[in-house]
């Protein structure tokens, strides 16, 4: 049986950010072998997400992501089960990746399928749910578009920029100046 150290469950968190015991289960189960754990632990995260999933997530947080000349806004409404994960820093940075990712799509369905570093907003999003450990979901998402003229947004509650609990966009066709 092979030993499992104190800097491979580091190695295997730095990884995958899986909890410590987590990390050292996995590696126990697999010998050691990081890659194989890395497995395990993505196969016990889809099993975990399922076992989530019927439970309600009404909390979370709103994002709205706008486009450098400011004719185009998205705004996403991304749930959590409880208001301490709409707090926590991975969870904003996560909803704000998907505010960017609406982007380039045009409806619910494409952003679930848009790929984000390489996965799609689905695969990600059951990653999350594994390392946060409560059910998230994309409920919902808008984008707003004008040929000329610019769309403003507002936050209401914000808990940082372009975050909080109500997000609203106001799309203005016009030929006056945008500034």
């Amino acid at each position: 049986m092979t030993q499992i150290t104190a800097s491979m469950v580091k190695a295997l968190r730095d990884k995958t950010g899986a909890g410590m015991m987590d990390a050292k289960k996995a590696l126990t189960e697999n010998g050691g072998d990081i890659e194989a754990a890395i497995d395990w632990l993505r196969t016990k995260g889809l099993a975990k997400a399922a076992k989530k999933s019927g439970r309600i997530a009404a909390e979370g947080l709103v994002a709205i992501a706008t486009n450098d000349n400011g004719a185009t806004a998205a705004v996403v409404e991304i749930n959590s089960e409880t208001d301490f994960v709409a707090r926590n820093d991975v969870f904003q940075d996560f909803t704000r990746t998907i505010a960017n990712a609406a982007l380039t799509v045009s409806n619910d369905a494409e952003l679930k399928a848009a790929e984000i570093s390489g996965k799609s907003v689905e695969e990600t999003l059951t990653e999350m749910i594994a390392k946060i450990g409560e059910h998230m979901s994309v409920r919902r998402m808008e984008k707003v578009s004008v040929e000329k003229g610019v769309v403003a947004s507002y936050v209401h509650n914000a808990v940082a920029d372009n975050l909080g609990k109500i997000g609203v966009l106001v799309a203005l066709e016009s030929e006056g100046d945008t500034a």
